[in-house]
Order: C-alpha cells, then sequence, then structure tokens
C-alpha cells in the first residue's frame, strides 16, 4: 500500500504532457483498476476526457476510467502518492474548471440503479443520468426530482441543488437525498448522513464540490406518474406583453405548478427547422401535478395573451417530461452565467430581451425559472437541513450562449460581454448565483472568486470554508471554482 506524506503540499497544476509519475507506476495502477486508465496519446485517450460541454475539454496527465468505488479511493491515492491534483466527471455538462495535468477520474462506468418501490428510494452510482432514474422509477408511478435534461449527470446536478421540474412542489433534489457515498482527500470510504455527519451532509448538498468524491447516492423518490405540461410559444410581437403576463400569473399559481420562461433569437440556418428559422420566440414551459383540467384553468391567463405560434400542453406520463423542454441531446460547446433575483420587473426583462434579440452580436438562450413554494421552505420547513444557497430567491435568469469549437478567444469575450449587459439590467434584485446554472470554464474568469463566493451567502461561505479546511486541507480536490475562485477550486462529481 502506498504510504501517503500529509506534510508534502500538493504541486501546482502541471503543463498538458507532464507527469510526477513513471510510467511503470500508472501501469501498476491501471493493473489494480477494474477501469482502464489513459495517458496522453493513448487511444481512448480523448474520447474519455470529452464530455457533453465541447467548449472546454479536460487536459490531464493520467485518467482514471473507475469501475468502482474501489478504483476511485485508488485513484486518490495514487493522486495524493504523487502529488497530483484531481477532478471528476461523469457526463461533462457542468464542466466549470478544466483539469490541466491532474488527475481526471471518470465515473461513467458507475450507472447502476436500482429502486424500492417499498421506500419510495433510489441508488445511483456516480456516473448514473436522470433518463436511467426516471425509466426505473415509473413502473411503480414514482418520480425523481431530475432537471430538464435526460443525459444530465444525477450525482452532479444534486449536489449543486437541483432545480428541476417538480422543484416548487418537491423542492430541490438536494433536500431529497438520505445518504452519500464518499471517497474522501486521504482517499477513504465513508458513507455520510444527516446523522452520521450533519455539517458534511449538509456542505455537501447544495454546492458539495472539493469535499471528496461522491461515488454513490441514495434518495427519496415523489408519488408523480403524471403531468400537465408542455410549451406556449409566441412570436415575436407578443414578448414585451407576455413578458408581464408570465410575472402577474407567476404571482397567482400553486405551488404544484412549475414554470419557466425563454427567449431564443434563432439564427437563420438550414439546418434549422423551417418554424424556428430566422425568429425570435418566447417559450413558456409548464409542469403541473394537478388534474388536466385544472392546468387548463391554471394556464388560461397566459393564452390569453393572444395567438401562439404553438399550443403543445397535454396530460403526459411522467417518463414523458423531458419532452417539456425539448433540451439539445448531442455535445456542443456553450458557455452560461446566472442571477438568482428576489424579484424583478417586465421593464428590466424587456431590456433583458432587447439586449439579447435578434441584434445581439451573438446568440443568447434566456430563460426565467419561476422559484419559491417548496424551493424556500427546504425538507424540514426552515431551509436550514441542506447546503443550498439564496433559498429566498423568487426567479433564476439564466443566459447561455453556443461558441465555436474551443470555447476562447474573441468569441468566449463576446459572449461574455452580452451575458453581463443582459444580468445587469436585473442588479437591483440580484442575490447571488446558481452553482448548476453556471455553465463553462470559470477559472479563466477576472471575476472566479467573486463567482465562487455568490453561490452562498456569507455565512454559508465561511462555513464551507471551513469544511474545505478540515476535509481537503491540501486541496486535492480543486478544479472548481466554487470553493474560492482559482487559488482554491476543488470538484465534487462533475456532471
Amino acid at each position: 500500500m502506498t504510504t501517503l506524506d500529509a506534510s508534502r503540499p500538493l504541486a501546482a497544476p502541471l503543463a498538458p504532457g507532464a507527469a510526477p509519475f513513471t510510467p511503470e507506476e500508472a501501469d501498476r495502477l491501471a493493473r489494480r483498476l477494474g477501469g482502464p486508465v489513459f495517458r496522453p496519446g493513448d487511444d481512448g485517450y480523448d474520447a474519455e476526457r470529452s464530455g457533453f460541454q465541447a467548449g472546454h475539454r479536460h487536459r490531464p496527465a493520467l485518467i482514471a476510467g473507475a469501475a468502482d468505488a474501489g478504483d476511485v479511493a485508488a485513484a486518490v491515492a495514487f493522486a495524493r502518492a504523487h502529488r497530483l491534483p484531481v477532478a471528476v466527471q461523469a457526463t461533462g455538462h457542468g464542466l466549470s474548471t478544466a483539469t490541466d495535468g491532474g488527475l481526471l477520474i471518470s465515473t461513467r462506468r458507475m450507472s447502476g440503479v436500482t429502486v424500492d418501490p417499498a421506500t419510495r428510494t433510489a441508488r445511483v452510482g456516480a456516473g448514473a443520468v436522470w433518463s436511467q432514474v426516471v425509466e426505473a422509477a415509473a413502473p411503480y408511478g414514482l418520480a425523481p426530482l431530475n432537471g430538464s435534461s435526460p443525459g444530465v449527470g444525477v450525482v452532479s446536478y444534486t449536489l449543486g441543488g437541483g432545480v428541476g421540474l417538480l422543484a416548487r412542489t418537491y423542492g430541490f433534489a438536494a433536500d431529497h437525498v438520505r445518504a452519500l457515498d464518499l471517497v474522501t482527500a486521504d482517499a477513504r470510504r465513508v458513507r455520510v448522513t444527516a446523522a452520521s455527519d450533519p455539517a458534511l451532509f449538509q456542505g455537501l448538498l447544495g454546492g458539495g464540490h472539493g469535499l471528496g468524491v461522491v461515488t454513490g447516492m441514495e434518495f427519496g423518490l415523489v408519488p408523480v406518474a403524471r403531468l400537465y405540461g408542455g410549451q406556449l410559444v409566441f412570436g415575436a410581437d407578443r414578448i414585451d406583453e407576455a413578458l408581464a403576463a408570465y410575472l402577474r400569473w407567476t404571482a397567482t399559481v400553486p405551488d404544484t405548478l412549475t414554470s419557466s420562461l425563454a427567449l431564443i433569437a434563432y439564427p437563420d440556418l438550414p439546418q434549422l427547422p423551417a418554424p424556428l428559422r430566422g425568429r425570435h420566440l418566447l417559450q413558456i414551459r409548464i409542469a403541473f401535478t394537478g388534474s388536466a383540467e385544472e392546468g387548463a384553468r391554471l394556464v388560461a391567463p397566459l393564452r390569453a395573451i393572444g395567438p401562439a405560434v404553438s399550443d403543445d400542453l397535454r396530460e403526459m406520463p411522467y417518463a414523458e417530461s423531458a419532452t417539456i423542454h425539448r433540451d439539445p441531446a448531442d455535445p456542443h460547446a456553450y458557455n452560461g452565467d446566472n442571477a438568482l433575483l428576489r424579484g424583478v420587473d417586465a421593464a428590466a426583462l424587456r431590456r433583458v430581451a432587447a439586449l439579447t434579440g435578434p441584434a445581439a452580436p451573438v446568440m443568447v438562450v434566456v430563460q426565467l425559472n419561476h422559484l419559491g413554494g417548496a424551493l424556500a421552505a427546504g425538507p424540514d420547513g426552515t431551509g436550514g437541513a441542506t447546503g443550498v444557497g439564496h433559498r429566498d430567491a423568487r426567479f433564476a435568469l439564466r443566459v447561455l450562449s453556443p461558441l465555436a469549437a474551443g470555447g476562447d478567444g474573441d468569441g468566449l469575450a463576446a459572449v461574455r460581454a452580452v451575458h453581463a449587459a443582459a444580468l445587469a439590467e436585473v442588479a437591483p434584485w440580484r442575490l447571488g448565483r446558481s452553482v448548476n446554472f453556471l455553465l463553462g470554464e470559470q477559472r479563466a474568469r477576472s471575476d472566479a472568486a467573486e463567482v465562487a463566493r455568490s453561490t452562498h451567502g456569507p455565512g454559508a461561505w465561511h462555513r464551507r470554508a471551513a469544511l474545505k479546511a478540515a476535509h481537503d486541507p491540501e486541496n486535492v480536490f480543486r478544479f472548481h471554482p466554487y470553493d474560492g475562485g482559482p487559488e482554491a477550486d476543488g470538484t465534487g462529481t462533475a456532471g
């Protein structure tokens, strides 16, 4: 067994191709693991380091393709012995800081899902995606608190909080977690619950990156077999009216209705469907757990806005819930930012629409999520059982733009400039940011430390810093910006 010297601080991230270990040592690790090990130049290295986020890719000195929690522990022990910083990737949707010269643990092979209908619980491995859980739970009339994209990793999404299709009814996905299997910075395997270690349990959930590698998760399911949902889509001539109507409407709906609004100025490209090509559209997405009749009554004020481009609101099995948002399934390059808001007015949203519409220098997808309800209350009714930040937010405003392959240079600068201008319009209501909606390479930002601190309030930030110091004093898990910016950035299971 390798002896770890805790007195040696970890080295700074290495340049691509550099390695403080010999080929023989890497071969010994490979023989120990059930999954594969890749070095730069190996067949499969590029595929293993790639994820859904194609704008930025990890460039590690070594990749451990973990088959189980034992492989994860062995990889962390190897990294400690050779002073390699560690990052983790499952599906690669939310890559935030690319691993240069360190060790990347790929958990995509750890994709097991089991459902216990008697206790309404699911247990997943670190590489499981939401479509697997939805499919496994549906035969029992149960549903997880998944997000809009079925291909997102369960663990990473939940560690960030998880604002999903049923969020106002049941709260954050993190609120329903019962146990976490964790590999710590000193390569120990532990099970963490609210009873066994309440501070660590709270710290992991709601932004728990940088405290270890979550290899498995157990969480509660909810009794939802069907929804009334879909999209109402309006053209450019109705955008101003629809923004004001949507804000008024959100003040009246029950907690059983979760919705979002999106603004998209589609480019005039031949590969797009004809109904979208070159149009500036406003989409209102609905997920209601009540009856179809009641759902139709609730959305009547939205239908009254005027003639819609399309209206596919209907009753559906929960297994079809991915059709509500219709998120893209193919990997692509993108960058995104967000603001959690205590409120907002229609005038500000109209300015955001103008800044991100057809006249914008880059394409921007704007989404306004209606929050509140169970998101504010938390699992214990106080909002304090998990470490999710800014529970009092009423809305989340998200901006996302596609990037050219590579995701850097002038294109990224232009995207960030438009995003900053749009988010500046809602500055009077801004509380902070959501961990889940920070999408893209964050370390290179000039305001990376401020971005990190904006995900939690000052008290929570100091508690997280204390947990980081206690559980990862050498900053083994440093490739994530939410634990102090580029000088102290760790990771959980990057989704």
